[in-house]
């Protein structure tokens, strides 16, 4: 538990299902977070600069990056983040179908937190809710 530690997650993700999966799965490991959700990546850069007509995110917050998105893809997304001056120190963590080593090697470079394929996700979820909540931990006690 974060022990009323809040903070913002930003959920890129265009599969209802995945989503709602990755939302109960934070709350059934304690993941005390807003979850703001995203269909794409540019709804998701839309967000993140303030510009989007319905839905906003205040900081602190991190995001979690599908990679494998309608439009601009994943990949595409981290690169236009890391290239914006206010969005460039945005954490992100990879929740991708995406095994290829290519594709985690690229979002690698593109210095992201962490990576974890939803294949493995169920099995690996508190892995995912201990980053969240020491994340969270490290935002109140810098």
């Amino acid at each position: 538990m974060t022990n009323g530690v809040h903070f913002n997650v930003l959920l890129v993700e265009d599969d209802d299902v995945a989503a709602e999966a990755v939302m109960r799965g934070l709350r059934r490991n304690g993941v005390d977070c807003r979850i703001t959700a995203a269909e794409d990546g540019t709804a998701a850069l839309q967000i993140l600069r303030g510009t989007h007509g319905e839905r906003q995110i205040a900081k602190p917050y991190l995001v979690l990056l599908d990679l494998n998105l309608p439009g601009m893809s994943g990949l595409e997304f981290l690169q236009e983040i890391r290239s914006d001056p206010e969005l460039r120190e945005t954490l992100v963590f990879v929740l991708t179908t995406s095994g290829a080593d290519s594709d985690r090697t690229q979002a690698y470079r593109q210095n992201i937190a962490g990576y974890m394929v939803k294949a493995e996700l169920g099995p690996q979820l508190s892995v995912l809710a201990r980053f969240l909540n020491e994340y969270a931990l490290a935002i109140r006690f810098p």
